[in-house]
């Protein structure tokens, strides 16, 4: 049997611009657009230098290799799905893995070890959540449970939390400590943007 190739994407800008990284040809994993990808880190720009950045949900790493590639201090990564999170191994040994932290298992157990390791930085973090769309099976209720982990985070150790979704969704304005800021729309896809009340 015809093993699949992996499609190619590149890093858009920083350090490692021009780098070609891969992403899994499997139907759990969808890489952000490069328009949603640019118009994300326009927004976030010089602001990342040195903070942490967790993407949560990660599959080969997309926006958090882009992120690192910008100047984010530590960068963490979650991925459930075993071919993905070989290929986000892979992605992270070709840039900088002494940067890079990542974990393989369920977002919503491991998220939990991340808060703990983030505990102690003296940096804030900018959390980027991609849920699998609702639209799979057994996916019903993913924006319900990423809400809820997001009331997890400390919002004093948070600098933002971004949130790709369907466009279709509204998210609420408020998640525990954090309000929304903006959303920008991008065809099927969304972000929504989250930043602590007292910023």
């Amino acid at each position: 049997m015809k093993k699949e190739q992996n499609f190619k994407t590149r890093i858009i800008g920083g350090k490692y611009k021009g780098r070609v990284i891969e992403i899994p040809n499997i139907s759990t994993t969808r890489s952000s657009k490069n328009i949603l990808k640019e118009s994300l880190f326009n927004t976030l720009q010089f602001d990342i230098i040195d903070k942490n950045f967790v993407e949560v949900f990660s599959g080969s790493g997309s926006i958090g290799l882009e992120a690192l590639s910008r100047g984010a201090g530590q960068c963490y990564f979650i991925e459930y799905n075993r071919v993905a999170y070989k290929v986000l191994q892979q992605n992270i040994k070709q840039l900088d893995p002494s940067r890079c932290h990542h974990f393989f298992g369920d977002s919503f157990e491991k998220f939990e070890l991340i808060l703990d390791l983030l505990k102690n930085s003296k940096n804030k973090t900018y959390f980027y959540f991609d849920p699998p769309f609702s639209t799979r099976d057994g996916m019903d209720d993913i924006y319900d449970k990423t809400i809820n982990l997001i009331k997890r985070i400390d919002s004093k150790k948070c600098e933002m939390v971004m949130i790709e979704h369907m466009s279709k969704l509204d998210m609420p304005q408020n998640i525990g400590e954090l309000e929304k800021v903006k959303k920008k729309k991008f065809g099927r896809s969304s972000i929504t943007y989250y930043k602590p009340k007292d910023n």
